[in-house]
């Protein structure tokens, strides 16, 4: 069989002192079976070598094969963005939702990779869109919220090989990643700081929606708040019942001023884009706020004490960057890794003393550490102190 090759080779074109040469059962065989149209590419690259013996012939094609599979699996890979679903309020909410989007744009930038995204405009389109990213291969997909909980649980199952990571709820799903924050943490060391700069011993917490979750944030808060001074006053307000109440400024505005009325002056918001609302009314009447999520120091420069960080720009960005490979299961982002803390930055920093800083470093400390618990409303739906 060798030496029939090579006879009929000697017969063929002579490029460069080469021969090229390939029996046609082999090539019907091998070549027209790839379901690629990156064999082309594959053939037209690969190293062919000068024909002498069988053993030559399946040395070629192995490596013609190879840079077959190759091209296959960087195109697969390319195919498999991943993508970001953001919640209603808005990209660019200046809190929750942008921090997430901060955390899909730094890992592009670092990688070079591109990622989908999508802004709901309502309810419905929830399942619609996590349906329509996983159908066009997207992987890892991200969800910025804990009300995609119900689509997730339905669409998960029907695509078994896509990995999902949800944030602010827990889908008990072997293809997700449920992230979860200790709000509760980060709130009680920013209710210290206001606690230590209110100089009316009253201050405010402005929430968005009323759910188990944003009164986990003002629990902690009024928590931090007592800890510092057990006379103060907490004035307690959630803006709405539906998620239209993440994205009312106005509301927020009313209901900072209400707030001051009443003899805050240092006033809370975990209310997302209504937020925007609560942070401009308190610097236009001369008190402090309190940010929450994304570092809002910046808004407006000497009047935010601080901001609660939530550091879902990592949720995401950790996400994006194991890709496919995505850990499922459950992960709790708190003190101790990182998840949640306080800003200390230009903005601020002529607000926060010296002994501010010292005492709710050694408390972030503590409760990293497991020496200072802070109660979790959520574990069961009440707080020790109001």
């Amino acid at each position: 069989m060798q030496s029939s090759w090579k006879n009929t080779c000697k017969k063929q074109l002579k490029t460069q002192n080469k021969f090229f040469c390939f029996p046609q059962e082999f090539v019907k065989n091998q070549l027209t079976i790839s379901p690629f149209n990156g064999l082309n590419t594959a053939w037209n690259n690969a190293e062919v070598p000068a024909f002498s013996t069988g053993r030559n012939i399946m040395s070629m094609m192995s490596k013609i094969l190879g840079a077959t599979a190759a091209f296959a699996l960087s195109a697969g890979a390319a195919l498999a963005e991943p993508a970001l679903i953001f919640d209603l309020g808005g990209k660019f909410d200046k809190s929750f939702n942008e921090a997430a989007f901060n955390g899909a744009t730094r890992w592009a930038e670092e990688t070079g990779g591109s990622f989908r995204e999508i802004e709901l405009q309502s309810e419905a389109q929830r399942e619609q869109a996590l349906r329509r990213f996983a159908e066009a291969g997207a992987n890892p997909i991200v969800m910025a919220g804990f009300a995609f909980a119900t689509a997730l649980d339905s669409v998960a199952a029907d695509y078994p090989d896509t990995k999902f990571a949800i944030i602010d709820m827990v889908v008990d799903k072997p293809n997700v990643r449920s992230v979860v924050f200790n709000e509760h943490e980060g709130s009680y060391l920013v209710g210290m700081m206001a606690a230590q700069a209110s100089k009316s011993g009253t201050v405010g917490f402005i929430g968005g929606m009323d759910i188990p979750l944003i009164r986990k944030f003002a629990c902690g808060y009024v928590q931090g708040v007592k800890a510092v001074n057990p006379s103060a006053t907490v004035i307690q307000n959630m803006t709405g019942t539906t998620p239209a109440a993440w994205n009312d400024p106005l509301k927020g505005s009313e209901l900072t001023k209400a707030q001051i009325a009443q003899g805050a002056d240092v006033v809370y918001a975990a209310a997302g884009g209504t937020g925007v609302g609560v942070l401009q009314t308190a610097a236009d009447e001369g008190i402090l706020s309190i940010g929450v999520d994304s570092n809002q120091n910046y808004m407006h420069p000497g009047k935010v004490l601080t901001s609660m960080l939530k550091r879902v720009d990592n949720a995401v960005y950790d996400a994006f960057t194991q890709g496919a490979n995505l850990e499922t299961g459950f992960n709790v982002m708190g003190l101790a890794n990182g998840g949640v803390g306080y800003a200390l930055d230009e903005h601020n920093a002529s607000l926060v003393s010296a002994d501010m800083q010292a005492s709710v470093d050694a408390a972030a400390g503590q409760i990293a550490s497991g020496a200072l618990s802070v109660h979790d409303y959520m574990s069961d739906n009440a707080c020790p102190v109001e």
